[in-house]
């Protein structure tokens, strides 16, 4: 019996590359934006001052975030390349070794030896080094470094990140400028938490609950030092 149409299945896996850096950007634009502005205001700042503070905040941000996340991820993605060129030099070298290590790692993941061997030796006729690599290394398709891509996705994410509480100091009156910033990042922290926790498959109220406690502490502490600063000098 064969069948007519194909099986596929959508995991959430698919998505962590991506998802990984946008929430990490969008949550550094909130958190350290709205630190800067709200020490900034503690400080005692003119309101364009603080203005001005928060746009070279979100640029400087932005870039930092797409630097780092490229550098970091291309790392990542040299040791894949690396771990696969001598993956590549030792099948060359020695296949029925690479044969007998690949059908080992069968037998701890529970395949009897009898079963193990014939699978071990069809996977390697069909892709050894991609069975090796995925077997062995833990490096897949969905798993694999993307440079360009986290780094165009945390800088992206930084920057619609950081706008909201910039935007948020824009409009509100810079007598209660500390309050409405402070509370509406918290908000929007929230949002994000709940949203890239249900992206996820996680638990809503976790997610929310856990970047909104990191974001009020750094506020606290960022407006306590403000405050201090801007009381001494």
């Amino acid at each position: 019996m064969t069948l007519s149409r194909r099986h596929t299945e959508r995991h959430r896996t698919d998505r962590i590359g991506w998802l990984r850096a946008a929430v990490l950007g969008a949550n550094d634009g909130i958190v350290s934006t709205a630190s800067l502005l709200v020490g900034v205001a503690a400080a005692s700042a003119s309101h364009s001052s603080i203005l001005v503070t928060g746009v070279a905040a979100l640029v400087a941000g932005a870039m930092s975030m797409a630097a780092g996340e490229y550098v970091s991820v291309h790392s990542q993605a040299d040791t894949e390349q690396a771990d696969l060129a001598r993956e590549r030099a030792e099948l060359e070298r020695n296949p029925a070794a690479e044969r007998r290590e690949l059908a080992a790692i069968y037998v701890g993941r529970g395949l009897e030896p009898g079963l193990a061997q014939p699978v071990a030796e069809q996977l390697m006729a069909h892709d050894a080094l991609g069975a090796h690599a995925r077997d062995e290394l833990g490096i897949s398709k969905t798993l694999s470094a993307r440079p360009i891509q986290a780094a165009l996705a945390s800088a992206a994410s930084f920057a619609v990140g950081a706008a909201l509480p910039l935007a948020v100091t824009a409009l509100a009156p810079e007598r209660f400028l500390i309050p409405w910033v402070s509370g509406m990042s918290l908000a929007f922290l929230a949002l994000l938490g709940a949203v890239a926790a249900r992206v996820g498959g996680a638990s809503v109220l976790i997610g929310a609950w856990r970047v909104t406690f990191w974001g009020a502490l750094a506020m606290a502490i960022t407006a306590g030092v403000g405050a201090l600063f801007g009381a001494v000098i």
